[in-house]
Order: structure tokens, then sequence, then C-alpha cells
């Protein structure tokens, strides 16, 4: 099974630092969580399947780096992630998704990671294969039924080779050849109802018959450097071993695997509540979380899918409902809890500047793109998280996705008229921001209106 990276816990902090301002706990726990995955890989078998996950639920508004926080992670962690909304799913009987589609979905997604992965590795034979299609199309050979001349193979093989040679130069990209090639896309279409639950039959029926079918192939007419990257395509899909990618795909899902389940707290039923109408189905959809998240084995249509190792984030903003409003059992399997604070005003400004991915080198970029070049002085950017921060205490705090919102409408006239200006160099002040948003926190109807 390919390794886990080897990133310590500080160095998985100082990645994550990058992109989140803050968080100082939240950051620790994850990084403690996926160090200790690696951990895992380390001791001896006999003890390995004893080690159950760590499971981690983050208590914060919106807007504070949550759902943030565990992207950066999945990547850092080079393994299946897959983000779900505790409120798009329900009890099983009720119309809507039900949970086990969580492990089905990471299964798929990690098929598509190895597989990728697996072509990677035959890519050397997979251009050598279609190379050789290349030249089958550039010189077809001949018609003629008879045995052939041996001047007449050794001129062709001749040919064949000055080809390759000006193939490999590039000195034939542009020329226009007739090409064979699967048509992904083509076949008839079939469509199977089946009862929820067991929607995996319909798929695997499906996947059946669509394996009896014949290929289809279409025609077509390419420039041989188009042609090329459409063989060397398909021809990795031929060369990698799908029953393997299956299995190595299930093996990283179970050992490896992420689930970030966020809006938890929409599924948590209040304790004023009767448990009555729609309370009955989230406490349902919560028993169905359970043994996901305790452990058991999900049919998909790759294999059983084992959860025993997988890592489950929760996140929640808990503004209405309580942790402890969650049923215990499920209390039970998220040991460690973090709390997120709000942001403040200096972290409005650090969110601005700080982060690789910074709202204004994002704009700076952009803009720079038509020849305007925006110069964000220090005042000015305290001005944009002074206007975000009051809109935010004076309408629903949405943390720093109320940057977007500002920063849109600061620079809204300047994107809309930047492809009829001539280069110039645009100053963002606290002058420009008081002029284009002093109406934005003046006026309370708009402030909600940007919502």
């Amino acid at each position: 099974m390919k390794q886990l990276p080897t990133f310590t816990p500080r160095e998985i902090v100082s990645e994550l630092d990058r992109y989140i301002v803050g968080q100082r706990d939240a950051k620790r726990a994850v990084a403690i969580a996926l160090r200790n995955r690696w951990r895992r890989q380390q001791v001896p078998d006999e003890l390995r399947d004893e080690i159950a996950p760590k499971n981690i639920i983050m208590i914060g508004p919106t807007g504070v780096g949550k759902t943030e926080i565990a992207r950066r992670l999945a990547r850092l962690a080079q393994a299946p992630f897959i983000k779900v909304e505790a409120s798009k799913f329900t009890e099983v009987g009720y119309v809507g998704r039900d949970v086990e589609s969580i492990i089905r979905d990471l299964a798929e997604l990690a098929i598509g990671m190895v597989s990728e992965e697996q072509k990677r590795v035959v890519s050397v034979a997979a251009e050598d294969r279609a190379e050789e299609r290349i030249l089958d199309a550039l010189l077809p050979a001949s018609p003629s039924g008879g045995a052939s001349e041996p001047t007449a193979v050794d001129s062709g093989r001749e040919t064949r080779e000055k080809l390759r040679q000006l193939l490999r130069l590039g000195e034939l990209d542009e020329r226009e050849i007739d090409v064979e090639l699967v048509d992904e896309a083509g076949g008839p279409s079939l469509s199977i109802m089946t009862p929820q639950g067991v929607e995996e039959m319909g798929v695997q029926f499906k996947d059946l018959l669509g394996g009896m079918l014949p290929k289809r192939t279409r025609q077509r007419r390419m420039k041989v450097c188009d042609a090329r990257q459409a063989f060397a395509h398909e021809e990795a899909a031929n060369l990698v071993d799908m029953d393997e990618v299956r299995e190595l795909a299930i093996q990283r899902v179970e050992q490896t695997g992420i689930v970030f389940i966020d809006e938890i707290d929409k599924v948590a039923v209040g304790s004023s509540s009767g448990k009555q109408g729609p309370d009955v189905s989230r406490e349902g959809v919560q028993r169905d979380l359970l043994p996901i998240v305790e452990g058991s084995t999900v049919q998909t249509k790759h294999g059983p899918v084992s959860t025993d190792h997988v890592l489950f984030i929760a996140a929640g903003a808990f503004h209405v409902a309580k942790p402890s409003d969650l049923i215990p059992e499920l209390q039970g399997r998220f040991p460690i809890r973090v709390e997120l604070a709000s942001l403040s005003r200096d972290d409005l400004v650090s969110i601005l500047t700080e982060p690789t991915n910074s709202l204004v080198r994002q704009y700076t970029a952009l803009l720079a793109t038509e020849g305007i070049e925006l110069d964000f002085r220090s005042a000015g950017v305290v001005a944009i998280a002074d206007v975000a921060a009051t809109v935010n205490e004076r309408s629903a705090d949405i943390g720093a996705r109320r940057l977007y919102t500002v920063m849109e409408r600061l620079l809204e006239e300047l994107s809309f008229s930047a492809p009829d200006l001539a280069a110039q160099r645009v100053v963002i002040d606290e002058q420009m921001v008081g002029q284009r948003l002093s109406e934005l926190v003046e006026d309370q109807d708009l402030s909600q209106y940007i919502l």
C-alpha cells in the first residue's frame, strides 16, 4: 500500500498556516490526527487493527475556516477525501440519500485517484503504443494479399523509421490523419429504478450489461498532436489492471479515507423538542450515521468497504442546537472536540493579506490580466476589514465570507470597465474604500441584501 506522507504535526500546522488564519487548536487537532494515521502504519500488525481513529468535531460559527482546514488536510494527506452536508441525508425509508452513499462516493473517488496514479506509471508504454498507432495511420499497410518482396519490406521499414524521427521532432504535429477511437459517450442509454437502500443492485446490473456489449468506436479526423494524446489516453486505460485498481482503492479508503461531515448541527434535535415531525428524521439520520462512524462494512459496486479506520471530521455552527443535543452514542464517536473562535477585525486584515491565496493577491492577479495594477495600501486593507466586521456585527455573522462580498462591491466598477481602460495603477487606500463602501455600512437593508 502507498505510504502516507511523513509530515510532522508541526509541519502540518505550518502548511495550514499558509492558508488559514488563527484557529490554532483546530489545526493542532487535525495535525495530530493525520500524524496518527502514519504512526498506525508503523506499529506491529497484531496491534494495528486495534488502533481506531480519533474522530474530531469542530464547533464554530460559519466562515471561520472549518471546511478549509479539512480540505487542506486532505491535500496534505493525499488520501481519499469527501465532504458531505449532513442536512442532505435522510433516514432510511424517507425520500432522499441514505448515509451509506457517503462511503460509496468515497470509493468512487479512490478508484479515480488510483486509476490516475496507475496511468502515470504506464505512461511511457502508453506513449510507445500511441506512437505505433500514429505511424500505422500515416503509413497504412499494403492491401496486397500476396507475399511482399524483401526490397519492398525493407523500403517500408525505412520509411516508417523516417516518419518516426519526424514525429518525435514534432514536424508532423499539424498533419491531419483519420483515426478510430472508442466512443466513450456512445452506446445505448439504460436507466434502472431501484428501491431506496439497494441502489447498488441497479448500478451493478448496468455494469454487467455494459460489459457484455461491445465497445463502440467512431472515425475522426484529427491533427497528429491531438491524435497522439487521444491514443495515449486509450492505451494507458488498456494497460491499467482495473482489478488491481479496485483492490488498492478499497484498501486506501479503509486505511486512509477521510470523511468531512459539515452542518452536523442541522441533524441535532434540540432538548426542547418533542421529537415529532422532522425531528424524528433528524435523529434517524444520526442513528444511520452511527454504525458507519463506529465501523461497519458498506457494500459498493467495487466490493465491500470497511469503515473501521476511516477518519471522520464533523463540523457545525451549533447556533441553535448544542453538541449535547446529538444522540449520546454519536457524541461518543467524536472524542476530540475543538472550538473555533469568531474572527476579529485583526483576523480579517490577516486573511486579506497573509495566506498564499489571499483575496488581495487574487484580485491583483485578476486585474493584472487587463493591464490594471492594484496597489493595496495598509490603511485601505484595514478599512476593508473594518467594513466587513461592521456588516457582520449588524447582520448575520458569516465570518471571512463577508470579505468576498465587500471586495466584490469595492472593485465592481473597476472590474466592469477594466477592458476599456488604458493600463494604469489604481491605489486602494482608506479614502477610496470609504467612498465606495460608505453606503454599505450606513444602509442596514443593503447590508442584509448582500448577505
